[in-house]
């Protein structure tokens, strides 16, 4: 049995540039599933005052991420000297639904969703 995938949600606080319906509709299922993950409020904040959490994230393994734009969580982990494994998942929720986001969040298979040039 593979070990499963870290989930880490952010809460996208402090931007409000994701829509708050989805934001919440990928945290009810997150709950709703019992599965175990991790939330936090803004990584864009936690890169901006170089929270150490960061680096613990980036070397849990294996990691699926719900937050904002692949390039842009990617180069957040990056400008804290604590860059991603490539392997890691990062779901958007500014451009995907709550269903899509959770679907893959939640899944057993840990082969990255494709993201699409516009995503990243």
């Amino acid at each position: 049995m593979s070990t499963p995938a870290t989930i880490l949600y952010c809460r996208c606080a402090y931007a409000q540039v994701v829509p708050t319906g989805v934001k919440n509709e990928v945290l009810q299922r997150l709950c709703d599933s019992e599965a175990s993950f991790e939330t936090v409020s803004d990584l864009c904040e936690m890169a901006a005052h170089r929270d150490p959490r960061l680096k613990a994230i980036a070397t849990c393994g294996k990691l699926r991420i719900a937050a904002c734009y692949p390039r842009a969580v990617k180069g957040l982990f990056q400008q804290t000297g604590s860059p991603l494994p490539a392997d890691t998942e990062i779901l958007n929720m500014r451009t995907q639904t709550a269903q899509e986001i959770t679907t893959a969040l939640l899944s057993e298979s840990s082969v990255p969703q494709p993201v699409s040039s516009a995503d990243s």
